[in-house]
């Protein structure tokens, strides 16, 4: 039984090889009769069929990096490598022939399209040394290859005889400038054909986004394309991963549109600007300038990121960790003054003490002064910060602030070193604080040098109660094919300079700086209680070899809102414009961070709801309409409409139509009435009684800064021109000067 089913087996295999055998003679002798592939129906006399079998590199793509909410910001695309058919015997597809006949006017025609990126004499001896060497195809050189689709349509329309395409890939970046320096860019490397990372995060995170490449082999056409059937894969290739960034592509766009308005408008040689969350460390937009095309990048104005890799002397921005360091080390003098004008000091070796001297004593040293040789008078320390008093600092690092308590906790707040954010090329800075003026001006910002990376890190930990979290811009990474996370960053503490309450404390005195007549009183915004520093500092010139007469550095750093800080915003520029610069890009920045975010400032007095969801509106037209009207066209705005009179018809408001105005923000209309009532004014600010004042013509005496918290005339009594109304705000009443 057994010898027998065995050769039933063996003769059932010699039908089947004998069949194989017979499909193999009519594969060979039907091509020999019809000249045309059994399975390909190629005609193997076509002369586009090449006898040598290719084996080429299948180049992975190259992973997207996305934005939070998964916005593209770049990503591998479709691009064409113009090729020129130089052998007579080339056909199109439908047996025309198919080569350059004219080399002179092929390459006119192709510099019509591509204009400046190629140059026609080069073009013209591509072809000619091509067709001298014997080649029936040829690239043509820098310019035609990578070409955008709008290009090669643009070509294809011309039908220039004997010009192809091959499909290759390019790295486009659709919304560019997107914070340029940051995320860099990626090009076609002709050595390792395949898109590298040439700077920033492509350059950082290349091994993670290029994948690994596989390989194929194939029977190739002479115009370069494969024969149908004789693919054959050796190795598969592994698309790379893509990332995701905490960037925010809403947020970053009024960031990148607010600093080409600051570098425009100010004459800045610089300017950058990085947003935050304050209690986990997530950057939501970053952007420094001057930028570039991260799809062109042929032009690069600096490799240096102003908010990384650049190193500066930052000014007042510097004074609130001075002023916590005295409060963390129990020696922050409360409710002491001084004199703020000119710091005139010598320093005793053996004592190692700087002792402040007359003015006018000759020293070994230079005296100091606040911006502009100020006098503030004798003020406070609290005083001291909001006016940004560097004699102030000078007081506390003489007088108070023990030298070595101070060096430590410049480290404790991460100066000077590397910021752990992934990817992210940093430079260090330099802590000088060896010599006395070089000791007092680093508490003010000068000698010393830093970068916006680590200032923003070390602020964290004043806006978060004392507990500081590292800066960090991608959000995870994730396998392009599976969708699978791969890596997930998460918010990460660092460290506690300080105390919870030292934080505090610093928090209230930050928070009078947009006061009327603190210095950073221009930045206020109407609805918005920020916390707030600003600052200006000297650049040194390194050709000059001293600070720059004309430049400097001028910046504001903000948290908001005041109560609980949720984000924070650095925005600074170089410029010859140190005191009149616009505040408005800083605000509007600002303004869409609370938006995009939906937070906003609860005032310390309320007597009206406050909307907690940011929005704008347009201001409407109301002069000459009822106030039935009026109060219709404003019900669905969330803002605090005040009606001045008791007339039936609006003849004047604030703001004029047209005007954006914001949730929380007061409006004012006058109507046509005899008769005006005093209104509760609690929670009014200085702006709001100017308004009303100018709307009524009646005047009102104000003491102190800040909100209204009470009056003298009660509400509903009606009021005239010989009223005399006084009301209080809650604030300071001697911060009355500007910095």
């Amino acid at each position: 039984m057994s010898v027998r089913k065995n050769n039933n087996e063996l003769f059932k295999m010699i039908l089947r090889m004998a069949f194989i055998g017979t499909l193999v003679v009519a594969n060979v002798l039907f091509t020999m009769v019809t000249h045309r592939h059994l399975w390909s129906q190629k005609d193997v006399l076509d002369k586009r069929i090449a006898s040598s079998i290719v084996e080429k590199t299948v180049t992975a793509k190259r992973g997207t990096i996305y934005d939070r909410n998964h916005t593209v910001i770049a990503q591998q695309s479709k691009a064409y490598t113009i090729v020129a058919y130089l052998d007579s015997g080339v056909v199109d597809a439908n047996g025309n022939p198919n080569y350059v006949k004219n080399i002179e006017s092929t390459a006119k025609k192709l510099k019509s399209v591509l204009g400046d990126e190629v140059d026609e004499k080069t073009l013209i001896k591509i072809m000619k040394s091509a067709k001298k060497a014997g080649k029936s195809q040829t690239e043509l050189g820098a310019g035609t290859k990578r070409i955008k689709k709008s290009a090669m349509k643009e070509i294809k329309k011309l039908k220039i005889d004997g010009i192809g395409f091959i499909d290759a890939v390019s790295r486009y970046y659709p919304a560019t400038p997107y914070s340029s320096n940051l995320v860099g860019f990626a090009a076609f490397d002709e050595d390792t054909q395949s898109i590298e990372g040439k700077m920033g995060l492509e350059l950082s995170l290349n091994e993670l986004l290029k994948g690994k490449n596989g390989s194929e082999q194939y029977q190739q056409t002479v115009d370069g394309s494969k024969l149908p059937g004789t693919t054959k894969v050796i190795e598969q290739a592994k698309n790379g991963n893509d990332v995701v960034l905490t960037l925010d592509s809403s947020l970053q766009s009024t960031v990148e549109s607010q600093l080409q308005a600051t570098m425009e408008n100010e004459n800045a040689k610089s300017a950058w600007c990085i947003v935050m969350e304050v209690e986990t460390g997530k950057v939501l937009a970053w952007a420094s300038y001057p930028t570039f095309d991260q799809n062109e990048h042929k032009e690069i104005p600096s490799y240096q990121d102003a908010i990384s890799t650049s190193t500066y002397e930052p000014g007042s921005v510097m004074k609130p960790f001075t002023y916590a360091i005295a409060m963390d080390t129990n020696v922050y003098p409360y409710n002491q003054t001084f004199s703020s004008y000119q710091f005139w000091y010598n320093y005793d070796p053996n004592t190692a003490k700087i002792s402040r001297v007359a003015i006018g004593t000759k020293t070994p040293y230079p005296y100091i002064a606040d911006a502009l040789d100020e006098d503030f008078g004798t003020i406070t320390f609290d005083q001291g910060l909001a006016f940004s008093s560097n004699v102030g600092i000078c007081e506390l690092l003489a007088n108070y602030v023990n030298y070595s308590q101070y060096c430590d906790y410049l480290d404790k707040f991460g100066f000077f070193q590397k910021v752990n954010t992934p990817y992210v090329a940093q430079s260090l800075g330099v802590k000088n604080v060896g010599l006395p003026t070089d000791y007092l001006s680093t508490g003010f910002g000068q000698a010393s040098s830093i970068t916006v990376l680590q200032l923003c890190q070390a602020y964290t930990s004043i806006f978060n109660d004392g507990t500081m979290m590292r800066p960090y811009v991608i959000d995870s990474i994730v396998d392009s094919d599976t969708k699978q996370t791969v890596k997930k960053y998460k918010k990460k503490a660092v460290g506690t300079p300080i105390s919870s309450q030292s934080a505090k404390e610093v928090q209230e005195l930050m928070s009078h700086v947009t006061d009327e007549g603190a210095s950073g009183h221009r930045f206020k915004m109407d609805g918005i209680d920020l916390l707030m520093k600003t600052g200006t500092a000297q650049i040194y010139n390194e050709n000059l070899g001293k600070y720059d007469p004309a430049y400097h550095t001028s910046s504001v750093m903000a948290a908001a809102p005041a109560n609980d800080p949720k984000v924070m915003v650095y925005y600074g520029l170089v410029s010859t414009n140190i005191t009149s610069y616009s505040a408005e890009p800083f605000k509007k920045i600002m303004r869409d961070t609370l938006q995009t975010y939906g937070v906003s400032s609860t005032p310390t007095t309320q007597t009206q709801d406050t909307y907690e969801k940011w929005e704008s509106y347009s201001m409407p037209s109301l002069v000459n309409h009822t106030i039935d009207y009026a109060h219709e066209k404003m019900k669905d705005k969330k803002v605090h409409f005040e009606v001045i009179g008791d007339g039936t018809s609006v003849v004047g408001q604030y703001p004029d139509a047209n005007i954006t105005i914001n949730s929380n923000d007061r409006i004012f209309v006058l109507t046509n009435g005899s008769k005006i009532t005093m209104p509760n004014m609690t929670g009014w600010t200085r702006k709001d009684i100017t308004v009303f004042w100018q709307l009524t013509g009646i005047g009102i005496k104000t003491s102190g800064y800040g909100k209204v918290t009470s009056q003298n005339v009660e509400e509903g009594t009606t009021i005239s021109t010989d009223t005399k109304i006084e009301v209080t705000l809650e604030g300071n009443p001697q911060l009355d000067r500007v910095d």
